[in-house]
């Protein structure tokens, strides 16, 4: 695997099932020696804890727009240090979200913030997805300059055969890879 060794990545985690699958995209990211911080959305907070990801990512996890913590503003400084944001599972509610520029929660606002590349990794399920608003909001992102990795066709957690999983992880780190090196 190639290096990635002072290379920022934040990954803006949403609300999926397949946010389990983002615990080995960290700990792939990590492997690489890339310097790893997650965002996660409440949702996302609902299928994985934030203290897995702090735990493999080493590094503290953001979720609170309005933390008090530091008189830091997040969502700018962690935009400022990305030289990528991966929006992984991107679901259909987040999609949309960042393609009318709401700002409502971390995830979004980071993502509004930055400068950075953005890569887009939907996962939702097939009807969702082929849904002519999620459609036309995938293409206002492409239109954007965001990049995608998209989904496969394979058995959904619903049950539904389609399109809507994830993409692998390793392609998801080939794509990161070819984006920032």
């Amino acid at each position: 695997m190639i290096n990635l060794k002072g290379k920022n990545i934040i990954l803006a985690v949403c609300g999926g099932i397949a946010v389990y699958k983002v615990c080995d995209l960290v700990r792939k990211l990590i492997s690489a020696d890339a310097m790893v911080t997650c965002v996660m959305t409440e949702n996302a907070m609902k299928f994985v804890t934030p203290l897995t990801f702090q735990t493999l990512s080493k590094n503290k996890v953001y979720h609170d727009m309005f933390n008090t913590e530091s008189w830091d503003i997040d969502h700018i400084s962690l935009a400022k240090k990305a030289d990528i944001v991966v929006v992984v599972p991107a679901t259909a509610n987040t999609i949309a979200k960042l393609a009318y520029g709401f700002a409502d929660n971390l995830v979004c606002s980071t993502v509004l913030a930055t400068k950075a590349k953005i890569l887009v990794c939907p996962a939702m399920n097939t009807n969702m997805l082929e849904h002519q608003a999620t459609q036309k909001n995938i293409m206002t992102l492409k239109d954007y300059g965001y990049k995608f990795v998209e989904p496969k066709s394979g058995k959904l957690a619903c049950g539904t055969v389609g399109n809507g999983n994830l993409a692998s992880v390793e392609n998801i780190v080939e794509t990161i890879i070819k984006e920032i090196i």
